[in-house]
This record gives structure tokens, sequence and C-alpha cells, in this order.
């Protein structure tokens, strides 16, 4: 496993906004604390999302981008790329492999982060099938895709886009091997999931939930009490 004192940059690849917020806002927060600049790819606009049936999907769309920016403020990222896929409907397909690997050959990570491909069946709504697709296509496009100059060459002869191997990635989902003390960044990951206003802001226990979750994951990897983490399968990747 990478030391954080190796990693320049970090990607964190995501089906929806919000969702990097949920499973990872503490530990990103951790690494800009570090000084490792972090991205984000966002794949979908999150249009089928939200609770308000006045909004319809275009201004959804617009509205979730907004937040997410708002979010990603919270904890120092400042670079969001959105692919702009239809919301529910994604799949693992080559095309998503493509416009994955294309990111990962633009920002050049030492390390990714994103969804499980696998599904959740304690908390259903994890496995969103949006998640697996992403999870899928963004290993498939660190392996072998964005590594490989011979994968998609259009990327290197019409945008100049060298091959670029990724050393590590972290899943966020139902299995994981490693935990990050998100003590010290708490209050801004909860600060970043009321970004997410069309999707938090009719939970009035959000941050007792949130609490109460980094807790047991921090009291499971024997962490001191009152400590607070976020869990990951870390995969090597060389």
């Amino acid at each position: 496993m990478l030391d954080d004192a190796e990693v320049r940059k970090v990607l964190a690849v995501v089906a929806h906004p919000d969702d990097v917020d949920f499973s990872a806002a503490g530990t990103i927060a951790t690494f800009t604390d570090k000084g490792i600049e972090v991205v984000y790819c966002v794949v979908t606009d999150g249009d089928a999302g939200g609770f308000d049936r006045e909004v319809d999907n275009g201004g959804m769309a617009e509205l979730r981008r907004a937040e997410q920016r708002a979010a990603a403020e919270c904890v120092g990222v400042s670079d969001i790329r959105f692919l702009g896929y239809p919301d529910g409907t994604v799949e693992p397909t080559l095309g998503l492999r493509r416009d994955i690997a294309r990111v990962i050959r633009q920002v050049r990570p030492d390390r990714v982060i994103t969804m499980s491909p696998e599904r959740d069946y304690e908390r259903i709504g994890r496995g969103h099938p949006d998640h697996r697709a992403v999870g899928g296509a963004t290993l498939d496009a660190v392996y072998p895709d964005a590594r490989n100059p011979y994968a998609f060459p259009e990327l290197l002869a019409e945008e100049g886009l060298e091959a670029w191997t990724v050393r590590e990635v972290w899943l966020g989902g139902p299995n994981h091997n490693h935990c990050v003390d998100v003590t010290s960044t708490i209050d801004r990951k909860i600060a970043a999931l009321r970004a997410h206003k069309s999707q938090t802001g009719h939970r009035a226990d959000i941050e007792d939930r949130i609490r109460a979750m980094l807790a047991a994951n921090a009291r499971a990897y024997g962490l001191p009490e009152g400590s607070y983490a976020e869990l990951f399968q870390v995969v090597e990747t060389a």
C-alpha cells in the first residue's frame, strides 16, 4: 500500500454528485490537508435524484452540479469533471471505459478512489446499478485501458494522451481492508453532505447517522473511543 507521502494526485471516480461525499469526503480532506491534489470525476449529473418534483431533470442536473462544487470546496477540491451520462442508466460499456481512461490519462493520478462493482446485500442503496457499473468500468479503465498504449488509440493519436499506470485503487463498498481515521475532518465531511441540499435537506438526522456509522467503523478497527473512520478495500494494481 502506498504511503500518502508517495502520492501527488488522487482521482475519485463516482456515479452521482454526493457519492464521493458519503463514501470518502473525510478521507479526501485528510489528503488535501497534506497537499495532495484531488480531482473528482462524476459520471452522471444526478438528474434522476432529489425530492423536489417541481424541478425538471435539466434543472435538477444543474442544481446537483452546483451542490457538488459547493461540497467539494468543503474538503479542498476545486477540479471536478462531469461526464454527463444519464442518471440511472449507466452501463460499464467500452464508451464509459474510454471516457474514464481519458480522465485518468489527463489527471495522471497515483491513486484512484471509486465505487465497488459488487452488490451490497446489507445496504442495498450502496449497490445502486450506477455505482456498480461505474466501479467496474473504472477498474477496467485502470487496468488495462489507461496503461495500455494500444487501448483506445484515438486518445493518443487525436488528443495526445499518453498511457498512464495508476499505482493503487481504493474501493468504497461492502468489503474493506483499510481504515482512514477521519476524526479531524468529520465536520468538513458533514458540511459537504449538507451542501447536497436536494439529497440531504429532508434528513434531519443526517449528522447523527453519519457519526454513528463512522464511529462503528473506528471501533471495528480498534481506534480510540471518540474516533471516526472511513473504510476502503485497497487494491494494488502493479
